[in-house]
């Protein structure tokens, strides 16, 4: 097979991630990548999805935030005017 080499630049975390997704999924780092590409090329548009799934990092502080709200902690406003709003911030 006829290759070209295309070298991308990223940060270190990002690249380490990437192998280790590409691993997990049994394939190597180029032949992802070489796949991604051509669906690129084949569909004409780049297609970015989004997990409709909170991070569990999200999902803590969801849960953290229903439980104050049911405890009455952390509620403020609702405020008729910013000045009322700045001044519950200050205390």
């Amino acid at each position: 097979m006829n290759t070209a080499i295309l070298n991308i630049k990223t940060d270190p975390d990002t690249k380490e991630r990437l192998k280790a997704f590409a691993a997990q999924i049994g394939l190597p780092v180029s032949a992802l990548m070489n796949a991604q590409i051509k669906q690129m090329l084949r569909n004409g548009k780049i297609e970015f999805s989004t997990s409709l799934e909170p991070t569990p990092y999200l999902e803590a502080i969801i849960q953290e935030a229903e439980a104050d709200y049911k405890a009455g902690r952390n509620i403020h406003g609702p405020f008729n005017t910013a000045e009322a709003m700045i001044a519950d911030l200050e205390n």
